[in-house]
């Protein structure tokens, strides 16, 4: 398994195993769906660009069973153009295609969670409905992009909302996810395998 993306795939604030491409794989484990620990390639304040130049810069051989893609917050939060986010967002969905060696069903992208109803978010001065507008917008670059490349397309993003009245899904520093959030993912995401690997 291969994950792509920012603070949310590399687990700010969370221990390793929280993480949820860690999470996802000890639960297709218990399945039967024997995964190796995921090759994660994300950092925390990460953009499109700076994503796409990463991987460039590892080398990766081979192909993957499975990858992920969750990218695009700091592009919202920098403010940076929507149809920049479009373009560069194509062309990661294009590399994360190639490495799952051209397999259009082992690709999962999941949305951009909303960081507006954390105790952080609620402090910026865009305030909490703008923030949730910018956020759905990229959110319907992803998806339409998603369905376009004929991907798996995974909506975390009302489950993050639920965050606002529900502290213990907000790791420490008042801005991330905690385990217990990260697990949900997980779960979705290990669903969606199991029944692309059964059928």
């Amino acid at each position: 398994m291969l994950c792509l993306g920012d603070s949310y795939t590399i687990g700010e604030a969370v221990e390793e195993n929280e993480r949820f491409p860690m999470k996802a794989v000890e639960l297709l484990n218990k399945k039967g769906i024997y995964f190796e620990p995921p090759t994660i390639i994300a950092k925390t304040g990460w953009t499109t660009d700076e994503l796409s130049a990463a991987i460039n810069g590892a080398n990766l051989k081979g192909s993957y069973d499975v990858v992920t893609l969750l990218i695009g917050v700091n592009n919202q939060y920098r403010v940076r153009e929507i149809e920049n986010y479009r373009k560069e967002f194509r062309e990661l969905l294009k590399t994360s295609i190639d490495y799952a060696n051209g397999n259009v069903n082992h690709v999962y992208v999941l949305s951009i969670p909303d960081w507006g109803v954390t105790p952080f978010g609620l402090k910026d001065e865009r305030g909490e409905k703008k923030i949730r507008e910018a956020i759905d917008l990229f959110n319907t670059i992803g998806q339409q992009e998603s369905h376009e490349a004929k991907v798996h397309y995974i909506n975390i993003t009302p489950f993050s909302r639920e965050a606002k009245n529900d502290a213990a899904l907000i790791a420490s520093d008042g801005l991330h996810p905690s385990g217990k959030m990260y697990k949900v993912w997980a779960e979705k995401l290990a669903a969606e395998i199991v029944e692309i690997q059964g059928k």
